[in-house]
């Protein structure tokens, strides 16, 4: 597993810990939890793309089905 170091100002810090607090977690689990989130989620222009494709497909799919 690897570290990472980051710099905040003490106001995000402050909020960074409110928030946390206010989840019952620690700063640390929910900085975690937030890039594990956001590395999770699908490329927006594969989802567009995606999307696309069902959109003009949708009559085929329905007649396959």
């Amino acid at each position: 597993m690897s570290a990472i170091t980051i710099n905040l100002s003490e106001e995000r810090m402050r909020r960074l810990q409110e928030i946390a607090a206010r989840l019952g977690v620690s700063p640390e689990d929910l900085v975690r939890t937030s890039v594990e989130e956001l590395l999770a989620r699908p490329d927006e222009k594969f989802e567009e793309a995606a999307r696309r494709v069902l959109e003009k497909n949708a009559e085929l799919y329905r007649r396959l089905a």
